[in-house]
């Protein structure tokens, strides 16, 4: 069964663990013991109705606030598709948390307050969503009931988020409107709103095409882990466990492997249920070669004349996720794909407003949650592409090596 990921994002009090909450109770994706525990901790707080945030709200200080503050995530199914979702915060203070939701999303939900249209975090969440290259977005208009499901309200937000979202790259733009509280769009359409002729949103949810976005022109196989069993039925098997990031791999096809550049040919691929005949984005396979070559984690499989570019030299967009500033001459370790280098950040060339999508080059640092292009050099060549081109070998993150603690995220912007 196919799977999407989504995130949920907005200003706080948009509703977001509100409509989570709602899609998996009206996808009956909850326990009945969940659900009591819902409605009594709604009582004791003297609501009139089951505040179905709860569901998704587990930190107890979240509770007690009635925010969210960490990136809760959760799963449920329907007979069509099956669904992991990142609830991310809405406070400004925790965008690094949204970064973190929406890295991996298939497709993210941008809540906005009817009462309130575009606010300064809506369109924070949907530059976000752009930068991260999500390929899908949905605006979910919520809140509609309590503007009595006003038409103008809706199209005027509309119209205001389709024009900021002309100057960033969205592909593919949805807007819904709906009322998380009391279901209405979420999994059927309400009687509520006769002038929206779209979808509901699980509709859309169940239905929205994202295999055309996974890479499968460009193989790319990042080495985890080396298998040798040693055991009797399998005394010469060699295998290199990982999980293909791009491009589609079969037994026989010509690879080459980097950093040594040696060519071979592969002899079979297996997964987790036996051998199979092709390995595509996101599978985890183990990928046997022809020929016994030297080959250990970090190391790249790809096609001889279709590779990624080698290099330290490093041109990234980085999300600073931690209080100590980022500044040229600081010293960090890179994560990227499996392969594991020290860097040395050599420049920081602006810092991003994001709010009005300004660059600020006379900046001499990055602090908490800011956005800015830096440049880095590492110790050992990675094996990089775009962003845009491969979200897997297009990213990073950033580790400190005293603490190791993820301080950053990256997005590679030239990898030429």
């Amino acid at each position: 069964m196919d799977l999407l990921r989504f995130a949920t994002a907005g200003s706080v009090d948009d509703g977001k663990s509100t409509l989570i909450g709602r899609l998996l109770y009206d996808t009956k994706s909850i326990f009945e013991d969940q659900l009591e525990h819902v409605e009594k901790v709604s009582r004791d707080k003297g609501r009139e109705y089951t505040d179905l945030a709860l569901l998704t709200d587990g930190l107890r200080a979240e509770r007690e606030q009635g925010i969210t503050i960490d990136v809760a995530y959760r799963y449920f199914a329907t007979p069509k598709r099956k669904f992991i979702i990142a609830d991310t915060p809405g406070h400004i203070q925790y965008t690094r948390n949204m970064v973190t939701g929406a890295s991996t999303a298939d497709l993210a939900i941008i809540l906005v307050d009817a009462r309130h249209g575009l606010v300064e975090q809506s369109r924070r969440h949907a530059f976000l969503a752009s930068l991260l290259q999500v390929p899908h977005v949905v605006v979910a208009v919520n809140k509609m009931d309590l503007v009595d499901w006003d038409q103008d309200v809706y199209d005027r937000i509309h119209a205001e988020f389709t024009g900021f979202a002309a100057r960033l790259r969205i592909r593919d733009l949805m807007t819904i409107p709906i009322s998380a509280l009391n279901g209405d769009n979420i999994v059927e359409r309400s009687a509520a709103s006769p002038w929206y002729a779209g979808s509901s949103l699980l509709h859309h949810l169940e239905n929205v095409h994202v295999a055309s976005d996974r890479n499968l022109i460009d193989v790319r196989f990042p080495v985890q882990y080396v298998i040798r069993p040693h055991t009797k039925e399998h005394h010469d098997y060699r295998g290199y466990a990982g999980t293909m990031a791009g491009g589609v791999l079969k037994p026989g096809d010509t690879v080459t492997v980097l950093p040594s550049g040696f060519s071979t040919t592969v002899e079979a691929i297996d997964a987790l249920d036996g051998p199979c005949e092709e390995a595509y984005s996101p599978m985890s396979v183990v990928v046997r070669l022809k020929d016994n070559l030297d080959i250990s984690r970090g190391d790249m499989i790809c096609r001889p004349n279709n590779m990624p570019n080698a290099t330290q030299d490093i041109d990234a967009m980085v999300c600073w996720m931690t209080n100590t500033p980022l500044r040229p001459g600081m010293k960090l370790v890179i994560k990227h794909t499996t392969r594991t280098a020290r860097a040395l950040v050599k420049d920081l060339q602006y810092r991003l407003d994001i709010n009005t999508l300004h660059r600020d080059d006379s900046t001499g640092e990055l602090g908490l949650n800011d956005i800015g292009r830096v440049r880095l050099r590492t110790t050992q060549p990675l094996f990089i592409d775009d962003y845009g081109k491969n979200r897997d070998t297009g990213g990073f993150i950033l580790v400190d090596e005293t603490t190791n603690v993820t301080v950053g995220a990256g997005m590679i912007t030239d990898s030429s």
